[in-house]
């Protein structure tokens, strides 16, 4: 049977990611599935601001992974499953997708078949690239390689 290689390649950090600003869940083209986290009415701010209004949801987000947050936030058990229905729906061959740190947490803990628990110990460091790689839906894990050079 034919294997599939995907290649997660995280973005280096832009201003919002460095002021920790929460994105808006843009997806990667080619690859919808693979899109950030929809963070809701948290968008576009920090989490010291959110954790500054509503520490309990923040508290939430951070231990329960069912937690969506307010205003249309997606839950880490919903991009963990979402994240893995795309993987396991993936063409035979080579992918690459330039993804946000939250979707290769969640790609990892969907491939390896981890409780949605290690999302949160899972750290993924920016410009690099985290490769899956399988055949009848057994992944293996290649992690932190640096981006190669364009």
């Amino acid at each position: 049977m034919p294997s599939v290689r995907v290649h997660l390649t995280t973005p280096p950090l832009g201003p919002d990611a460095r002021q920790g600003r929460f994105g808006h869940g843009d997806p990667c083209p080619g690859h919808e599935g693979l899109a950030g986290p929809a963070t809701g009415a948290w968008a576009g701010r920090t989490l010291e601001e959110v954790a500054a209004e509503d520490p309990q949801a923040v508290r939430s987000w951070l231990t329960d992974p069912e937690y969506a947050p307010p205003g249309g936030g997606e839950s880490v058990a919903a991009l963990i499953a979402r994240t893995g229905a795309h993987l396991a729906g993936l063409e035979p061959g080579r992918h690459h997708a330039v993804v946000a740190q939250a979707v290769v947490r969640a790609a990892v803990v969907a491939a390896l078949e981890l409780p949605a628990a290690a999302f949160w110990r899972l750290d993924v460091r920016p410009d690099t690239v985290t490769t899956l790689s399988g055949r009848a839906g057994r992944w293996n894990l290649l992690v932190g390689r640096d981006r190669d050079p364009e």
